[in-house]
């Protein structure tokens, strides 16, 4: 799916709307990561002027996730666009709640998850080893 949504952003660069909207539009059937796939539907209908539909995507995007943040945004950018001005108003101020309620989870490249994989186990097996230590060392001087 992730390749799908990279694919669909390179499209939308490269202004080839119908071509993005179309591999979205396959890519909903298959039901994963639905808000994300609508959110970057609604993108490529706004890039291409389709108000309308990228007012539709964007509000079934921020159904399927009420914590959308960027979702409310956008879909207070197109209400603004529509003249829909308190409409607007009312989803930028969500939008600005949701981000500060639910901040967005930071991304790890592939070359630092391969570093915290390397750092994971004995990050892990010092505290358990040096605890198994202690639990011995208590039990020895219990027994004297």
């Amino acid at each position: 799916m992730q390749d799908a949504l990279a694919r669909a952003e390179e499209l939308r660069c490269a202004g080839r709307y119908e071509e993005g909207i179309a591999l979205l539009m396959d890519a909903l059937r298959y039901g994963e990561a639905k808000a994300q796939v609508l959110f970057r539907l609604g993108n490529l209908y706004f890039a291409s002027g389709d108000l309308t539909r990228a007012e539709h995507a964007y509000l079934r995007a921020t159904e399927e996730d009420p914590h959308h943040a960027s979702a409310h945004h956008n879909l207070g950018v197109v209400y603004r666009r529509q003249g829909k001005i308190s409409q607007s108003v009312k989803m930028l101020k969500k939008a600005q709640h949701l981000d500060v309620r639910y901040p967005r989870a930071g991304e790890v490249s592939p070359p630092e998850k391969a570093i915290l994989r390397r750092w994971a186990r004995p990050a892990i097996a010092v505290p358990l080893v040096l605890l198994v230590l202690l639990i011995l060392a208590m039990w020895l001087a219990g027994r004297s």
